[in-house]
């Protein structure tokens, strides 16, 4: 599917390729930032946005398939970029008003997968403290 060297990794969003891994990675970057207006937006921008944010996580999770990992049986540079999004999983859901795992169940499993890694568990912020955090940058936002 990659259009320039015919390598991995790609990522066909909207039907359109991104390639590279860097490339990709700040891509996946912008998608993310759609997370930061479930708290700073007014409710109906709120809830676009967390519509628009289930989309892009059913992306990747069509991205990493039936493989345990995006890079397929092994832990790899994507894993290691993308893990850190999934402290915001509990926000997302939260503030969204969805479910994670009824989403994107695939996508919760990997993330479930890669904190079984111990040098990932212990670096990862905890999910409680992400979103005490998050609903600080809220009420600074003025969207309390």
């Amino acid at each position: 599917m990659n259009p320039i060297h015919k390598k991995v990794p790609v990522l066909i969003h909207k039907e359109r390729p991104i390639c590279e891994s860097l490339i990709l990675l700040e891509y996946i970057d912008e998608i993310f930032a759609i997370g930061s207006k479930l708290w700073t937006s007014a409710s109906d921008e709120a809830k676009k946005a967390a519509k628009e944010l289930v989309e892009n996580l059913k992306t990747l999770e069509e991205e990493l398939g039936e493989k345990p990992y995006f890079g397929g049986d092994t832990f790899s540079f994507v894993d290691f970029a993308l893990i850190a999004f999934s402290s915001f999983f509990h926000s997302f859901e939260t503030l969204g008003n969805f479910s994670m795992e009824a989403e994107c169940p695939r996508l919760v499993a990997w993330a479930n997968r890669c904190m079984e890694r111990e040098s990932v568990s212990k670096s990862l912020f905890d999910k409680f403290k992400t979103h005490e955090a998050v609903l600080g940058l809220k009420k600074m936002s003025g969207f309390d």
